[in-house]
Formats: structure tokens, sequence, C-alpha cells
């Protein structure tokens, strides 16, 4: 059969140079909608329930709020495992499901058991709901919405978030890919009633009145419609409240014989803030506002962070004056860095390949062909990546090897030359030519696909992992393989047609370069292999040392699960003494900018995210920060020449100044 491939190739070269053409088309069509990214996202198959409660302890929480969902969610088909997390004001259920599950009918299993949960919740302790599609992965793009100079009097932390809940997160939930936008410092406006209980008692008013007059007063209905004078009129009364004075004017008791009691003559109405569980900082200047992108799970990350670059410049264009978007944290940067670093390897591997071919073939014409089989591999290698969902990432492109891949195409071409060599003939003829390609690459085919095989074989048992490992290395293995694919298809198909049409029908025989050095290797390897079988005990004996050696080296390897990335920044782990206020994390956090800022011009910005966001899918306490310091270009550093030294003297200053605080670098 391989042979019958081989002969078709060689009689049928316009049909083989079309499909040839095609892979080429399909190939780089691929390329660009390949989904990119730094590495494989292994969290795994999750729904988050998140309930807020405002003035509930950690107790309470995990009493009347995590165990009911827990309990309610623990009969869904497909469950791993169902993990919590009670604070104060929040509980967070994570369900696990099989990695076979489908996610969407996962979330429609947890939505249709909420309605039962929040029966089982007491009144008073918040409603359950699903946390976004998203991942671990999935902070995409990260902003701070702050007040130009000269108009910190203009904006409150309030106004600031009022923008971006109700402008920007408006307008990016509706870029393709984005799952949620996550508000993240600032204060959520709300209206305020504060009741006066001495006044309160006397005009003879429960709380449950003033409650009941509120909600009754705050809403608009329908009353159908009137037809008059051929024309309908349609009838409604507004009741929503607008204003501070709506909500004072709200009556809450007229006796038959007494004077009515408004809320006003009750309580203060006011602006306030809804209760905080974390704040943003930004740099030295205190307080801002900020944003989180969450990425929909599955989404491509390069492609959404696009979509969202180009809405944020749409928004910035209407924001008010002496407003500021300032992204601080965009994952396009971590992608480049892996990329690049993937990108370089390949083309410095794929050189490297080529000169070896080129040098050792002896033949400039036979060491091209060789090398174009690495480019079609690897766009045959892309389009089967998109068609199984695999994406671009460090551990997918990194781990391929050029070497392996034209292994087939270098059996059947150094054959074809071998063969023409031995040829009496000086000039042949290109029936000629197609006969003796037929000839050499008909006798070394199988030889050529076994090696193939065997390549494969050592990557299959990747495909038999499963949970984290599998989705962290079955890409690897997958693109390795479709790689190896694509090669032995080629070596079977285009390599024989193309060596027959390119290589020199006159045949030359004299030595060359790698002529030479085969021959100055033979002229060692030949002694040292009779030495080494005279001396078999001796060498069974080294290499069983040797051997023993290796595992005791081995185990004092230090491991890493995945390689480390390096974002060109720094992630400073931030925690004072338990249970500390916000406003006291603020100020210390502040300060830690202040110290920075003023004594590392390496820093371009410092942004501190502390507590909660919005959508506590990373739940932290509000004495933690995480401290995000941006920095400028390496050649812009003059405190130290690497990212080490730099973290070493930032954490001295930092401990020196500010004792009471723990800072770990990342």
């Amino acid at each position: 059969m391989l042979n019958r491939i081989i002969f078709w190739s060689i009689h049928n070269k316009l049909i083989v140079a079309v499909l040839t053409l095609a892979l080429i088309v399909w190939g780089l069509f691929s390329l660009s909608k390949l989904p990119i990214d730094a590495v494989p996202d292994i969290t795994n198959n999750q729904v988050q329930v998140v309930t807020t409660a405002a003035s509930s302890s950690a107790l309470d929480i995990e009493r009347f709020v995590t165990f009911p969902v827990e309990q309610t969610m623990a009969t869904i088909p497909g469950i791993e495992e169902i993990r919590s997390f009670s604070r104060f004001g929040l509980s967070v259920v994570t369900i696990v499901f099989t990695e076979d599950t489908d996610i969407y009918w996962a979330r429609q299993q947890v939505q249709e058991r909420l309605s039962e949960a929040k029966n089982n919740i007491p009144a008073g302790f918040g409603e359950p709901s699903m946390a976004p599609l998203s991942t671990g992965l999935g902070e995409i793009y990260q902003y701070t919405l702050r007040a130009k100079k000269g108009y910190a009097q203009q904006y409150s932390p309030a106004d600031l978030r009022s923008i971006q809940d109700w402008v920007i997160r408006r307008q990016l939930l509706g870029v393709k890919g984005v799952a949620d936008v996550s508000g993240f410092g600032g204060e959520l406006k709300t209206y305020e009633i504060a009741i006066d209980p001495l006044l309160l008692k006397a005009h003879e008013i429960t709380l449950d009145e003033v409650f009941t007059a509120v909600s009754q007063n705050n809403e608009n209905t329908g009353g159908a419609y009137i037809e008059r004078h051929n024309m309908t009129t349609y009838i409604r009364t507004e009741g929503l409240v607008g204003s501070l004075s709506d909500i004072e004017n709200i009556q809450i008791k007229h006796p038959s014989a007494e004077t009515p009691v408004y809320i006003r003559d009750i309580a203060a109405v006011k602006y306030g803030a809804q209760v905080r569980y974390g704040a943003l900082t930004y740099n030295a200047e205190g307080e801002a506002v900020g944003g989180i992108v969450l990425m929909l799970k599955g989404a491509n990350s390069s492609e959404v962070i696009s979509l969202v670059k180009e809405r944020v410049a749409q928004i910035e264009r209407t924001l008010p004056e002496g407003v500021a978007l300032e992204v601080y944290l965009d994952r396009t940067n971590l992608v480049n860095r892996a990329i690049h670093t993937v990108s370089t390897n390949l083309i410095e591997g794929a050189l490297i390949v080529i000169f070896v071919l080129v040098l050792l073939l002896g033949n400039l014409r036979a060491g091209l062909i060789v090398a174009s089989v690495i480019p079609l591999a690897m766009l045959f290698a892309i389009s089967l990546m998109n068609v199984f969902g695999v994406s671009g990432n460090l551990m997918s492109l990194g781990a391929l090897d050029f070497g392996l891949i034209v292994d087939g195409a270098v059996i059947i071409v150094e054959s074809t030359l071998h063969l023409l060599q031995h040829r009496r003939s000086k000039q042949l003829s290109q029936v000629e030519m197609n006969q003796e390609v037929y000839a050499s690459a008909s006798r070394f085919s199988k030889s050529a696909v076994f090696g193939q095989i065997i390549i494969l074989v050592v990557y299959l048992p990747i495909l038999a992992l499963v949970g984290i490992e599998g989705k962290m290395f079955k890409p690897m293995a997958q693109t390795v393989i479709f790689a190896i694919l694509g090669a032995l298809i080629l070596s079977l198909t285009y390599v024989p047609m193309i060596s027959s049409l390119v290589l020199s029908k006159k045949i030359q025989v004299k030595k060359t370069i790698s002529d030479r050095i085969i021959e100055k290797l033979k002229n060692r390897y030949i002694p040292a292999l009779t030495f080494v079988l005279r001396k078999q005990r001796w060498v069974l004996t080294t290499v069983v040392l040797l051997f023993l050696t290796s595992i005791f080296l081995f185990n004092q390897l230090g491991a890493e699960f995945i390689p480390s990335l390096d974002e060109g920044d720094f992630a400073v782990e931030t925690r004072l003494m338990t249970g500390s206020g916000l406003t006291k994390t603020i100020e210390t956090t502040t300060k830690a900018s202040r110290i920075l800022l003023q004594k590392f011009p390496e820093i371009k910005q410092v942004v501190g995210k502390i507590g909660t966001a919005e959508i506590p899918t990373d739940p932290m306490p509000m004495e933690a920060c995480d401290l995000m310091l941006i920095l400028k270009d390496k050649e812009e550093w003059v405190s130290a020449d690497d990212k080490e030294a730099l973290a070493a003297k930032m954490q001295a200053v930092l401990d020196k100044e500010l004792r009471s605080v723990s800072f770990g670098f990342q």
C-alpha cells in the first residue's frame, strides 16, 4: 500500500502539487484563527454559587447559607466534589463536575436547584446566584478609573463607581467573549433612610410599617387603556422613586383624625454607600475604582482582548471630562512573551536542523526539500489543532521537535541520493528519474513509516492523562502527533514527488563536505566500537554505574509542574494583622505605594487590590492586598540588573519602613 501511494504521487505530480498548495492555504487560514494563549487553561469543570449577606458573621454564613446550598446541590449527577468558603458577609460554594460533563448543562442543573436553596435560606441572608462562566485564567484585562489632577473634588469614589457600573461595564458586556466585568473599589451608591428611634416611637410607628410604606410607594403599574374619539389613551401610574425628596414625601401613616406622617418626619434621607469588602488604590493617590474583564470559558483570549481594546477606545471618548481610564494589566503582554519564546525556539530549531541537513546530506537541493517539510508539517498540525480545539501556547507549540518531524523525509531523500550516485548513466530523463525515486523511496518507505510510528507510540500514553495533568500535557502530545502525522503523509506523497522534479538529473560522483565529515566520524567510531565489543563486561559495569548515578542525581533535582512565566511585573502579596480594618489596609497600601514610587524609578504604576471584588471569584479578607507593581522596560532600570535583585531591594525597604506588614514578591 505504501508503495502504491509513492507510485501514485510520483506519477500525479500536478494533483499532489495542488493538494500541497491547498494545505498551505488551509494552514495559513487556520493560523489566523488559532486560539493563542500563554499556557493551557487547567481549571476544572466547575460552577460557583455566590451569596452576599452584608451583616452576617462567618459562623452564621456557614450554618444558614453555605450548608443549605451544599445540601441542595449534592444530588446533581456528575459531581466530583463540592467545596465551600464562608467569610463575614460572603459565601462561595464551588461545585466541581467531571470533565465529560457539559458545562452549560451543569449550570442549568445548578440554576434549577437555586430556587430550592433560596427557600432553605432564612430571610435577610441574601440570595444565592451563579458566578459568571469564566475560569482561573479569565481575568484578561484590568484597568483603573480615577479623577485626573485638578478634578479630584468633582468625582467622589461613589461617582467613579457609578461611571464604572453604568457606563463602562454596560458597554464592555456587549463584547464577544466577555463573560462579565467585575467592579473593584469605590463606593456603590445607595439611598439611606436614617431613622430616629425617638421620633419613630413618638409617632407610634413600627419599622415594619416603614418598610411596607417604602416598598409600596416605589413601583409603577399599568391600567390597560381607554378609547376616546378614535384614539387610545394608555393608563399607567408612576411611583418609582427618582430622588431624595421623593423618598422624604412617602407617607407612612394617615390616621383619620391626625396629621399625616411622612418619611421626613421620622428619618433623615441621604446618599450612602453599600457595605464594602474591598477597595482599590492607585499609586500614592489613594483610592480609585477598577474593573476586571472576565473572559468566557473556552474563548480565544487574543481575540477577546483585541475586541475589548477596541471597545475601550470607544468608551474613552465618551467619558466625562476629568476622568481617566488606565490599563494596568493586559494578558496580551504575557501571551506575547510566551509566543515570542516559542517562536524564537521554533525558528532557531528549524535553522539548526536545516543547516545540519544541508551539511550532512551534501546536497543543497536535497537539504531544502527535507527542510520544506518543516513548515508544511507545522501548517498541517495547526490546521488539526483548530479542528480539535487545541490552543497555541507554550506547552503545545513549544514541544515540537523538527528533528523528529523530518526523520521520514531524510530517509526517503538520502536513499534517493545514494541510489543516484551508483547509476552508470550521467544524465537521466524525467521517466528514469521517476523510476529511480520510486525504487529508492519504496525500498525504505517501511523504515520511514516505522520510525515515525515509534515516535507516535511514545506520545500516546499522554493522551490517557486525566484531570489537571491531562489538561496541561494533552495539548503537547496532540500537537506533536499532528505534526508527525503531517510529516508522515508528506514523506510518502510530497517528498517523492518534489524529489523527482527538483533533484539534479545530472549525476556527479565527487567527494563533498558531508563525505569528509562521515569519513572522519567513521575513523573515530570504528576503533571505539571495536574496543567496546572486546570489553563487554567493563562496558556493562560502567553503564549500570552511570544508570544508578543518574537515578541519584535525578532525585536531587527540583521539579516544577509548569514552566515559570514572567510577565515583566511584580505581584506583592501584602498582609496586615488579622482583623485589620479596610481603612487601615487602604492607608498602609497607599503608604507602601508611595515608598516604592519614591525609591524605585523602575516602577511605572502601583495598583493595590484590597479584599474582594464585586464578583468574588477570588475572595480575600480586608487585611489582605495584592500590590501590582507595573515595571518599566528593563533597559530603564537603575536600581538592579535582574528581577531577583530588584525584588530583594524592594523587600528590604518595605520591611524596614512597614514592620508590622508582611510582603511576598511573586
